[in-house]
């Protein structure tokens, strides 16, 4: 799968609120309610990871805290394959984080 363009990240990003990319990868921060919805989130994303046959490097911290990053290893740096995985994971059910009282 060849990587993607400038151009064609930058059009693909408008569709995909939030990711970004950083160090030659597509990444999301994700706020979670509680430690345990992130650990919950990592298992979803983890279904829908191999489902695809592709892997994210996933990074839970602060507790409250999900990284998501995509990158096509095999590709050398982002392909359509990270942007249809992004997709399917904004498509997950999430509650929003708790207010801060």
């Amino acid at each position: 799968m060849p990587i993607l363009s400038t151009e064609a990240i930058t059009s693909r990003l408008a569709d995909l609120p939030g990711w970004a990319i950083e160090a030659g990868a597509l990444v999301k921060t994700y706020q979670v309610r509680s430690f345990a919805h992130g650990v919950i989130l990592i298992g979803a994303i983890a279904q829908l990871a191999e489902a695809a046959n592709h892997h994210p490097d996933l990074m839970l911290r602060n507790y409250n805290q999900l990284t998501v990053s995509l990158m096509t290893h095999s590709a050398g740096g982002v392909t359509e394959k990270d942007f249809e995985l992004a997709a399917a994971i904004e498509a997950l059910p999430q509650k929003p984080p708790k207010a801060e009282a």
